[in-house]
């Protein structure tokens, strides 16, 4: 009975981190659709530079940077307070797909 509830929790454990990163991968997508019409330089756009243009750019994703972080940092507590490391995964694999995102964000300014 005992090894039969362990392995359900596992399981449910590890559907979490799983829907947690599928989650994720749709936020890092938002976050490029949304960071994308800056990546246009303003001359070929025919439009004249302003100083505004990184506060609009900061507007548009600071909503979902700050949401997945907190959202991130509550499941790396869950992870490390129930001492799920193989969940632990999913977490590392999602910390890597932002840093390939903000790095291609920032390759197109």
């Amino acid at each position: 009975m005992h090894i039969t509830l362990e392995r359900d929790e596992h399981f449910s454990a590890r559907r979490l981190s799983l829907a947690l990163f599928t989650v994720n991968v749709i936020g890092a997508i938002t976050y490029l659709i949304r960071a994308s019409p800056s990546w246009a330089m303003t001359q070929e756009r025919g439009l004249h530079s302003t100083t505004g243009e990184p506060f609009v750019w900061a507007g548009s994703v600071l909503p979902i940077v700050v949401g997945f972080a907190l959202l991130n940092l509550l499941w790396g507590a869950y992870i490390c307070s129930n001492k799920r490391w193989r969940s632990g995964y999913f977490w590392l694999m999602a910390a890597a797909l932002w840093l390939i995102a903000v790095c291609v964000d920032f390759a197109h300014h």
